[in-house]
């Protein structure tokens, strides 16, 4: 796929986003649609999905994939780097990560964007291909307008999920 073709994909994708979380503003719901969206526009993709910041480590969230590592602490591996950082962190080649966490072997290449709002780390989002050096700039560019979108359309209230009085 050309940069043309690539960055048009990243467009309707945005589109798709915006279309699903218009009148929807539940967590839950919109990191589960937006991971299975994910999932199906980046098709190399063996994870897609979120990691939530629980004030002390990431827990896993809404994805789609294989079974997953479910806590991660701030600083270790590529996911905990990135929520430490508050920075987007692309790694072509995991095996060659120093810090790199295995949690399916397939995976081959990651990119994590951190999903901070109001100065407040939520957590991340996290995509891992079976192909090495998946992810470029046009793909930090356009993730990080889907992630600035979530942030933006959604209520980031996990407590609606208890029992209600």
């Amino acid at each position: 796929m050309n940069q043309s073709e690539k960055i048009s994909n990243y467009q309707l994708l945005l589109a798709q986003l915006e279309a699903l979380l218009d009148g929807e503003d539940n967590v839950l719901a919109n990191l589960s649609n937006a991971s299975a969206l994910l999932n199906h526009a980046l098709p190399r993709s063996v994870f897609t999905g979120f990691y939530l910041f629980d004030g002390a480590e990431l827990v896993l969230g809404p994805f789609q994939g294989g079974v997953s590592c479910v806590r991660i602490a701030l600083g270790k591996g590529v996911c905990g780097e990135a929520a430490e950082k508050r920075a987007t962190l692309i790694v072509e080649d995991v095996t060659q990560h120093a810090n790199y966490i295995a949690c399916d072997s397939a995976a081959r290449s990651e990119i994590v964007l951190p999903m901070v709002k109001d100065g407040r780390l939520l957590g991340v989002l996290d995509l891992d291909s079976r192909v090495e050096a998946d992810y470029d700039a046009i793909d930090k560019k356009y993730l990080q307008d889907f992630v600035q979108l979530l942030l933006e359309k959604t209520i980031w209230n996990f407590e609606m999920f208890g029992e209600k009085a």
